[in-house]
C-alpha cells in the first residue's frame, strides 16, 4: 500500500551516474530531450483539439507531456478511450480521466432523474383522477435531483399546470359542498314552496355541469351521488303533500297509524303501488281498559320494535320480530289487530321487493363467479374471491329470503368450476410438503450420521465446517413443510447439527482467541515506526493462513475481520495524516522559500557605493539564513526552487559586482591619473625648465584620494619629487636616471610573471629574465611575492620612464587590477 514511499528512493538508484554514461547512453539522452521537446511544443500548440491530444498522450513516454495534452480531452469517449490507455502506465493522467468520467456520469444521472421527473410530471397531467398526494411525491422527487438548466422551465411549467389542476379540483369540491349543503336546507329554509323548488332546479342544472366538470374525476367517490340523493330527497320533501291533521287522542289509548314508509321501501316501491299517506278514518274513543298483562305489554314492545324495524329498513329483524309475534298470541283490540295486520302487510310487500332485488343481485354474483377464470387472479386471490362470493350468497339469503333451487345450483356448479385451479394448486403444494417433509427427515439421517463420524478422533475440522454449512443451506432451501411437521423438524435438525458441530465449536474458540491475539497485535503497533508496514505485513499473511486453516462462523468471522482491518486502517489513517502533514509542512517550506526568492528578485539598493554594498551582503546574509532554516521542499519543485534561488542571489550579486566593477574602475583611474601626475613631475626635474611647485600641488590635490597602500606609496613618490624641486633637483635627477634600468627589469619581470606580452624587442631580455626568475623560485624555496606587493613596489619606485614604459606600465595596471576585482 505504501510503496509509493519507496518509489523514488528505487528510482534514484537505478538511474546510471553522470561518471558511468557512455557515448551511446549521451546520444539516447539528447534524442529523448530532442523528442520531449517536440512534444511539449505539440501539446502548447493544441489549443483544445482534442483528438490530437488523445493521440499525442497515446504515442508520448513523457508523462509531463500527457498531462499537459490530457487538459485537452473533454468528450466521455476520449475520456474512456485514454483512461483504458493509461489506467497501469499514468496514474495522474487516469487520476485526472476518471475525474471528469465520474462528473459526466454524475451529470448525465441528474439529467436522467430530472428526465424522469419531467416525464412523471406530464404523466400526472393526462392523469384524468389526479390526487394531491401525487404532486407531492413529485416535488420530493424533484428537490432530491441536481438542477438541471435544460429542463427547469420545462418543469416548472408542468408543476405550474399541475397546480392548476389541483385548485381546479379544490374549487369544483367546495362548489359541490356549498350545493349539497344549501339543497339540504331548503326544505327547513322557510322559502315558499315555489322558490324552493326553483332554486332546486338551478341546483339541478348545476349537477349536469358538476358531471361535465374537466376534474369531476378527481372527486371523492360518494360526493356527487350524496347531491344526486339530496337532491331527490329534497324534491320529494317539497313536492309531498301535506298530511291531514291527525284525530283526537283517546284518551284510554290512541288509536294505531299507519307506519311512514322506510327509504329502502320507498326506493323499491312499485310506481303504481297505492300511496302511504292517506288519512286514517277518525274513530270514536273507547272506554279505558285494565292495565295489560306482562305478555301484552312484551308483545305490543314487540309490535313497536316490529315497526321500528321496518321504518328502518331493517328487513331481518323485522322477519324475526315477526316470527315471535306468530309464536306468541295475545288478545288485542280491533284497532291493534287492525294495526299489526297493516305492518305485516307492509312487511309483505317489502319482502316481496326483497325477494326480487336480492334475486337480482343473485344473478350478478352468479355472473360474476362465472367471469372470474377470464380474469386470470392469482391462485390465494382466486381463492378469497371464490370465498367472499360464497359469504355474500348466505348474506342474501339471511336479507333476502332462500333463492331459487335452480339458482342456487348454478352459482354453486360456478363457484365449484372457478375454484377448481385454486383446489388443485393447494393440493399440490401439500403434495410438495409431505415430499419437503420426507427430504427432511433424510436431511436429518445424513446429518446424524455425519455427525458419528465427526466424534471419531482425527476428523478435518475444516470439511466438518463446510459440511455444517451445506447441511444448513440445503435445510433453508427445503421448502414449505406444514407448520406443526415444521416446528418438530426444525428443532430435531437443529439439536443433530448442533451434535455434529461440537468439536467445531470448541476448536473455532480458540481460532477466534488467536484471531483476538492478531487484532490485539495491530493495535499496539506504532504507526510511525519504520517496521510497522512490514509487521502489518505479516500480520496480514498470519491472518490469512489460519481463515485458509479454519473458517469460523459467518457472523464471528465478519466482525473479527472488521475488528482488524479497522486497526490496520487506522494505521494506515495515521501513517497518511502524517504524510500529508510533513507534505503540509514542505509546502509551507515551500511557500517561505518562494518569498526569500521574491524578496531578493525584488530587492533594490541605493545609496553610496560601500552603503549598498553593505546592504547587498546583509540582504544575502539573512536571505541564505532564512533560507537554510526554512527546511526541506516537496521533491518536485525542489530543483525549480533551488535554481530560482541561485538565480535570484545572482542577480543581487550582480549588483554587487557592478558596484565593485564601478569603484575599481574609478580606483584604476584614480591611480593611473596619480602615477602619470608623479612621472610627469619626475621627468620635469630631469629637465632643464623651471618648475611650478605650487600647480604641480594643485593638480595633485585635485585628483581623488585613493585610500589604500597605493595612496601612501605614490604620496610618498610625490612628496619626494617636490623636496627635491627645491633643494636637490640634480641630485635628485640622477638617482631618477640610474633607477630608470631597475624600472624596466621591474616591469619585464612583472610582465613574465603576469603573463603580459612584452613586446618582441625585449624578447631575449624576457627570456633570459624567465631563467632567472626560474632559477630564484627553486633556490629559495620561497613563495613569489604576490602581484598587489609587487604593484605597489612598482608604484613607489622613483624613475624616469619613457612613453613606452609608461605604456608597458599602465597594460600591466590593466591585467593585475582586472585580476584583484576577480
Amino acid at each position: 500500500m505504501f510503496d509509493f514511499l519507496f518509489k523514488r528512493a528505487t528510482e534514484a538508484s537505478a538511474v546510471p551516474t553522470a561518471s558511468a554514461a557512455t557515448p551511446e547512453q549521451d546520444a539516447a539522452s539528447a534524442a529523448a530531450a530532442s523528442r520531449r521537446d517536440e512534444q511539449t511544443q505539440r501539446a502548447a500548440a493544441l489549443n483544445g483539439n482534442e483528438a490530437a491530444a488523445v493521440a499525442l498522450i497515446l504515442e508520448s513516454e513523457f508523462a509531463g507531456v500527457r498531462l499537459s495534452a490530457a487538459e485537452h480531452v473533454q468528450s466521455q469517449p476520449a475520456l474512456e478511450q485514454v483512461l483504458h490507455a493509461v489506467r497501469n502506465t499514468d496514474r495522474r493522467v487516469a487520476k485526472l480521466m476518471q475525474g471528469r468520467l465520474d462528473a459526466i456520469r454524475y451529470r448525465q444521472a441528474e439529467q436522467q432523474k430530472a428526465q424522469a421527473c419531467l416525464e412523471q410530471a406530464q404523466r400526472l397531467l393526462q392523469d384524468e383522477k389526479l390526487t394531491p398526494n401525487q404532486v407531492a411525491e413529485l416535488d420530493r422527487q424533484w428537490l432530491v435531483v441536481a438542477e438541471v438548466p435544460t429542463l427547469v422551465d420545462a418543469f416548472a411549467a408542468a408543476r405550474a399546470a399541475l397546480a392548476a389542476r389541483l385548485e381546479a379540483q379544490v374549487n369544483l369540491q367546495r362548489r359541490i359542498i356549498d350545493a349539497l349543503a344549501a339543497v339540504r336546507k331548503l326544505p327547513d329554509s322557510g322559502l315558499p314552496t315555489e322558490e324552493a323548488l326553483q332554486a332546486l332546479e338551478r341546483h339541478t342544472a348545476d349537477q349536469a355541469d358538476y358531471q361535465q366538470a374537466p376534474e369531476h374525476n378527481a372527486l371523492p367517490r360518494h360526493l356527487l351521488s350524496d347531491y344526486a340523493q339530496a337532491l331527490e330527497q329534497t324534491r320529494a320533501t317539497l313536492t309531498a303533500p301535506p298530511k291531514p291533521a291527525a284525530p283526537a287522542a283517546s284518551a284510554v289509548a290512541p288509536a294505531p297509524t299507519k307506519p311512514a314508509p322506510s327509504a329502502a321501501s320507498t326506493s323499491a316501491a312499485s310506481p303504481d303501488a297505492p300511496q302511504a299517506a292517506e288519512a286514517a278514518p277518525a274513530k270514536p274513543p273507547k272506554q279505558a281498559k285494565p292495565a295489560p298483562k306482562e305478555t301484552d305489554k312484551k308483545f305490543l314492545e314487540t309490535m313497536d320494535a316490529l315497526e321500528a324495524a321496518l321504518e328502518q329498513g331493517q328487513l331481518h329483524a323485522a322477519a324475526e320480530h315477526d316470527k315471535w309475534l306468530r309464536d306468541h298470541k295475545t288478545r288485542l283490540s280491533p284497532a291493534q289487530t287492525e294495526h299489526l295486520n297493516h305492518v305485516r302487510a307492509e312487511l309483505k310487500r317489502l319482502g316481496d321487493w326483497a325477494r326480487w332485488g336480492g334475486n337480482i343481485s343473485r344473478e350478478e354474483l352468479v355472473k360474476a363467479v362465472e367471469e372470474l377464470p377470464a380474469q386470470k387472479l392469482a391462485m390465494s386471490e382466486l381463492a378469497k374471491k371464490v370465498g367472499s362470493m360464497r359469504d355474500r350468497w348466505k348474506q342474501l339469503d339471511a336479507v333476502s329470503g332462500h333463492a331459487p333451487k335452480s339458482l342456487w345450483e348454478r352459482f354453486d356448479a360456478a363457484c365449484t368450476s372457478a375454484y377448481a385451479p385454486a383446489a388443485a394448486h393447494f393440493k399440490q403444494l401439500a403434495d410438495e410438503r409431505h415430499a419437503n417433509a420426507a427430504k427432511a427427515e433424510a436431511l436429518i439421517s445424513e446429518t446424524r450420521a455425519l455427525g458419528e463420524s465427526a466424534a471419531a478422533e482425527g476428523a478435518d475440522l475444516k470439511n466438518v465446517a463446510a459440511a455444517g454449512q451445506r447441511l444448513r443451506q440445503m435445510w433453508t432451501r427445503l421448502g414449505t413443510i406444514d407448520r406443526k411437521e415444521k416446528r418438530k423438524l426444525d428443532h430435531t435438525f437443529d439439536k443433530v447439527l448442533a451434535h455434529m458441530l461440537a468439536p467445531l465449536s470448541e476448536q473455532r474458540k480458540v481460532e477466534a482467541a488467536k484471531r483476538e491475539e492478531l487484532i490485539t497485535e495491530a493495535e499496539a503497533l506504532e504507526p510511525a515506526d519504520r517496521h510497522t508496514l512490514d509487521k502489518l505485513r505479516r500480520l496480514q499473511e498470519r491472518w490469512q493462513e489460519q481463515a485458509k486453516a479454519l473458517p469460523l462462523e459467518r457472523k464471528v468471522e465478519q466482525a473479527l475481520w472488521q475488528r482488524f482491518r479497522s486497526a490496520c486502517d487506522a494505521i494506515f489513517a495515521k501513517r497518511k495524516e502524517t504524510a500529508h502533514a510533513a507534505d503540509h509542512e514542505r509546502k509551507a517550506h515551500l511557500h517561505a522559500r518562494e518569498a526569500i526568492c521574491k524578496e531578493l528578485e525584488d530587492a533594490t539598493f541605493s545609496g553610496e557605493d560601500k552603503a549598498q554594498l553593505a546592504a547587498i551582503a546583509k540582504t544575502l546574509k539573512d536571505a541564505a539564513t532564512a533560507w537554510n532554516a526554512a527546511g526541506v521542499v516537496p521533491r518536485a519543485a525542489e530543483v525549480r526552487i533551488n535554481q530560482r534561488y541561485h538565480n535570484a542571489v545572482g542577480k543581487v550579486q550582480a549588483q554587487a559586482d557592478a558596484i565593485k566593477r564601478r569603484a575599481g574602475a574609478a580606483q584604476a583611474n584614480a591611480l593611473r591619473d596619480k602615477l602619470r601626475l608623479a612621472q610627469g613631475l619626475e621627468a620635469a626635474i630631469a629637465g632643464p625648465d623651471a618648475i611650478d611647485v605650487a600647480d604641480w600641488q594643485a593638480k595633485w590635490t585635485a585628483l581623488p584620494s585613493l585610500g589604500n597602500d597605493y595612496e601612501r606609496a605614490l604620496q610618498v613618490r610625490f612628496n619626494a619629487a617636490v623636496a627635491a624641486v627645491d633643494g636637490q633637483r640634480a641630485a635628485y635627477a640622477q638617482e631618477l636616471e640610474r633607477n630608470r634600468a631597475r624600472l624596466l627589469d621591474e616591469v619585464l619581470r612583472l610582465e613574465i610573471v603576469a603573463g603580459v606580452d612584452s613586446g618582441a624587442e625585449f624578447a631575449r631580455e624576457r627570456l633570459k629574465m624567465q631563467v632567472e626568475v626560474l632559477q630564484s623560485s627553486l633556490k629559495s624555496g620561497q613563495k613569489p611575492q604576490s602581484a598587489t606587493a609587487a604593484y605597489l613596489q612598482l608604484c613607489a619606485m622613483p624613475a624616469l620612464a619613457d612613453a613606452r614604459t609608461a605604456s608597458r606600465i599602465e597594460q600591466l595596471f590593466r591585467r593585475i587590477g582586472a585580476s584583484e576585482r576577480a
